[in-house]
């Protein structure tokens, strides 16, 4: 069977599965992910995906508003435009394809409230929409004959030659193949295991952007990550689980090591404050109060409405012991979600012509330096949807035949050293945590170019372990160039 294909897609999340089920059906795809589609930062998803359904309380303009607030104004308004007047119309496909959010007795979306939104405009399921949404996705696209998957697949190097782009593929088996296509969609998720905490999958070490950096493409504004100022304290995992926005948009209090109220110190939003402005919050009464004991306490409301609303976080602080219609949840800000990367335009596409880039590990400009809760999802229906529309009409002026290339690996490789991912960690996080240290910034720069010089100079094993540390040296490496150059 051949390796050719008119179009390859790099990652299984929202965005990946959501072009391909926009790209025509004539097209030959295949859909690469990286581990078990069901691994992703978008399966973790919890609070839900934000559209404008309500036409009598809300409007597309508030959505923007909301939007360009939480950000700083530091967005794309023309990006924002389209995200949140084309956003209803993609979350009523996604319903038709079978996402079941949840209702109210009259039968209408039910509608939910999260941090920085002046309106409810988040359509969910329970607490697990990002879940619901790809499972029903990935039954989707198995149904599509156009498109072939391979799971457990490692993209370890990409280059282009003419109008092919050619990939080196990494199998389960330990296996090296090359397949070409000749457009590319990189939707390979987010950066967070360049950190020693995160709410991220353990895919989410940054592989597209690096990639996408090493080709020459423009990476734009990655020192623009989000830290969620409400994941579970929990100091003995790397994974942190999420005690989402919408525990709060139901009426959760933070409160400090006192167990006061602290927010209306801070802002006048209090616990509704956009994300950056709570995690700055919790990080100044932790000076204030000598203590990084923080909670949510929701044990106010009714325990059956809490159970049905949040029973994956319910269940989840249970196996902690915690009961949340009880207790008080130990929180405190982690990193969680990445605003910048691989820059392109509102159709998705790169500075590299036929390679587009969707989902978080792009850069459209829509979340400015601060992600409005809920929008992340949506972008990732969005602007992938774009980007497919655009491949179909593009595909037919593509010549039929398929440049040939060839990798080459070195023959007596040694493997990687033991402790970069580990020590790559602990630089970003001692150098930009909630707000940049720019002293320990450059002090870890240093030593982030000696080990991205060493990872591009040696001829190392190109296995799981390398393609993975050096896709998080060389994220880290723009992070912290960017903060020392802002």
């Amino acid at each position: 069977m051949t390796n050719n294909y008119d179009v390859i897609i790099m990652g299984g999340g929202i965005a990946g599965l959501y072009a391909a089920l926009n790209l025509d059906k004539n097209l030959r795809v295949l859909l690469l992910s990286k581990r078990e589609l069901s691994l992703s930062n978008s399966n973790l998803a919890q609070g839900g995906i934000a559209a404008v359904f309500d036409t009598v309380h809300d409007s597309v303009q508030k959505h923007i508003n909301d939007t360009l607030v939480a950000g700083g104004f530091r967005n794309n308004r023309k990006a924002v435009e389209i995200l949140a007047t084309e956003g209803p119309r993609d979350v009523r496909r996604l319903i038709e394809l079978g996402v079941d959010f949840d209702r109210t007795e009259t039968g209408e979306p039910h509608l939910t409230l999260e941090g920085g939104h002046t309106r409810a405009r988040i359509l969910h399921h329970k607490d697990c929409t990002g879940k619901e949404i790809v499972e029903k996705l990935i039954a989707n696209v198995k149904r599509c004959e156009n498109v072939t998957i391979h799971e457990n697949s490692v993209v370890c190097d990409i280059c282009k030659t003419g109008h092919t782009f050619h990939l080196d593929i990494l199998d389960e088996a330990g296996a090296h193949s090359a397949y070409h296509s000749h457009f590319l969609i990189l939707a390979s998720g987010g950066i967070g295991r360049v950190y020693e905490y995160t709410t991220n999958s353990a895919i989410a070490t940054g592989d597209g952007i690096a990639l996408a950096y090493r080709m020459g493409a423009a990476i734009r504004n990655l020192h623009f990550i989000q830290f969620h100022p409400t994941a579970f304290a929990n100091k003995n995992t790397r994974e942190c689980f999420l005690v989402s926005e919408s525990v709060r948009g139901e009426g959760a209090y933070l409160l400090n090591c006192n167990y006061e109220r602290f927010m209306h110190e801070y802002d006048e939003r209090l616990e509704l404050a956009p994300r950056d402005v709570v995690s700055r919050s919790i990080m100044e009464e932790a000076k204030r109060t000598s203590s990084d004991h923080f909670y949510l306490d929701i044990t106010y409301k009714d325990p059956d409405f809490i159970r049905g609303r949040f029973p994956l976080i319910y269940t989840n602080l249970l196996k902690e012991g915690y009961d949340m219609t009880r207790d008080k949840i130990p929180v405190f800000p982690c990193q969680h979600y990445l605003m910048g990367g691989i820059n392109v335009d509102i159709n998705s596409k790169t500075s590299i012509d036929g390679m587009y880039a969707c989902g978080e590990c792009s850069h459209t400009g829509v979340h400015g330096g601060n992600r409005l809760a809920s929008n992340s999802l949506l972008e990732g229906v969005v602007f992938s949807r774009r980007c497919a529309t655009e491949i179909n009409s593009l595909i037919k002026s593509c010549p039929a035949h398929f440049e040939e290339y060839t990798f080459v690996h070195p023959e007596k490789a040694e493997p990687i050293p033991h402790g970069i991912r580990t020590e790559t960690r602990a630089i970003m996080q001692r150098a930009y945590f909630v707000t940049p240290d720019r002293a320990a910034a450059k002090e870890g720069f240093a030593r982030i170019c000696a080990l991205k010089e060493q990872l591009d100079a040696t001829p190392y094993e190109v296995n799981r372990d390398y393609v993975e540390a050096r896709s998080l040296v060389t994220v880290a490496y723009i992070i912290l160039k960017e903060v020392i150059e802002e």
